[in-house]
């Protein structure tokens, strides 16, 4: 694992998977799920604080999805797997070394919190920081 996570925790990173994106398969939820560890395993930027799967998930503003009643829904187990698997470091691209993501109603724009835009994946941009600004981001596991 590269983050320390237990059964609870995996549950609630499950749910955040499903309700962030559920609509973009296996795949978009397990990228969802990267971006979220990236969040924990870097001290920069937004995330300096944040070094729990709990805090990553209810940090203020970051996820609408803890605001609607579909998180709160009891997790399931094919996102509990893939919660599993992006805990134990499974990271793809575009959201491999990416903090941010959104799903804009047309293209993606160019910057996101001043991050450039990397990638998409069906419906959802992704964001990674600059070296300069998070050089953590690029460790390996």
């Amino acid at each position: 694992m590269v983050v320390k996570a237990r059964e609870s925790d995996i549950d609630l990173l499950a749910r955040l998977l499903r309700a962030e994106a559920e609509g973009e398969g296996k795949q978009g939820m397990l990228m969802v799920g990267n971006v979220g560890i990236n969040r924990i395993r870097v001290n920069c930027s937004d995330f300096e604080a944040v070094r729990t799967i709990p805090q990553m998930v209810y940090q203020p503003h970051a996820f609408e999805a803890v605001t609607h009643g579909y998180f709160y829904q009891r997790a399931r187990e094919a996102e509990k797997s893939l919660a599993r698997r992006a805990v134990k470091g499974e990271r793809l691209w575009p959201a491999k070394f990416s903090l941010w993501y959104f799903r804009p109603p047309g293209d993606c724009p160019p910057t996101w919190y001043d991050q450039p835009f990397v990638g998409r994946f069906k419906l959802h941009c992704f964001y990674e920081p600059t070296g300069e600004e998070c050089e953590a981001i690029y460790s390996t596991f």
